[in-house]
């Protein structure tokens, strides 16, 4: 819609235009200035009564100015939210918070963080993550690593890199201990960084999450397979597709030595 000027206001602002580019207001061929078409901008119309005629005699002290073409976008940008603004490719998406680690690890970086992180249950989300086990600092025993989950409740985090550099691991909903059954929940799953991350849920075929004896650990099977077994020693493992979790095998080969093991666990 239009905004109306009276032919006074339309003089002052020939002034001002004047004033600021005076080329644009002259005639080439007589050297003398013309009037430019307002018309093309702004609707000339009746006076109003009671408008003062001197509202515009000051160009320059009047509040206008002159913006390029880019600066309304700028503008634009600044006043709108932050869902207007950004990429295209993340809108929609919630926006990962790197997880606390209470102590160093040896195997895990943001990038791990960050990916493990948005597949682990919300009643895990905001707390710190906890180191219970680690071969760096308490030996390769798989003895040691039941005895240092005795009487924790909260879920656990097994993260594994063998001598191939490959990291891998699994999401128990239970801390390990030695049982004759198998336990823990479909929040359990496996995952691998190998190449890139890749999660494997349950798939609720069976509930074969977690078992564990004196001399291995494991973690998903039937048709007699695990989807990850560890020794003992916690020196030799084996990862193989199972029921449980359709999973790929999790390491570049189906038996691997282990390089670094490490258990965490998140809780208040």
């Amino acid at each position: 819609m239009g905004v109306a000027y009276s032919v006074g206001e339309v003089d002052h602002l020939f002034t001002f235009f004047v004033q600021w580019s005076p080329d644009m207001c002259t005639n080439s061929n007589n050297k003398k200035k013309s009037k430019p078409h307002f018309q093309n901008w702004c609707h000339v119309g009746k006076k109003n009564k009671g408008a003062s005629s001197k509202q515009l005699s000051n160009p320059v002290a009047t509040n206008w100015g002159i913006i390029t073409g880019k600066e309304p976008k700028r503008r634009l940008s600044l006043c709108s939210s932050d869902s207007e603004t950004e990429e295209p490719e993340y809108r929609g998406k919630v926006k990962a918070i790197l997880p606390v680690l209470s102590d160093y690890s040896n195997l895990l970086d943001d990038r791990h963080l960050i990916s493990l992180a948005s597949h682990m249950p919300e009643r895990t989300q905001g707390y710190r993550w906890q180191l219970v086990y680690s071969t760096a600092v308490h030996g390769s025993s798989l003895k040691t690593l039941y005895r240092n989950m005795a009487g924790l409740d909260s879920p656990v985090l097994l993260v594994v890199k063998d001598m191939q550099k490959k990291v891998f691991g699994a999401f128990s909903s239970d801390p390990f201990r030695v049982s004759k059954y198998c336990y823990g929940t479909g929040e359990t799953f496996l995952f691998t960084f190998n190449p890139d991350f890749q999660a494997y849920k349950w798939t609720g075929e069976n509930s074969y999450f977690v078992s564990g004896n004196l001399e291995s650990l494991h973690l998903g099977g039937g048709g007699g397979e695990f989807g990850l077994w560890i020794d003992a020693d916690l020196y030799r493992g084996s990862s193989f597709s199972c029921p449980t979790f359709h999973n790929a095998p999790l390491s570049t080969q189906k038996d691997f030595i282990i390089q670094d093991l490490e258990v965490w666990t998140v809780r208040n």
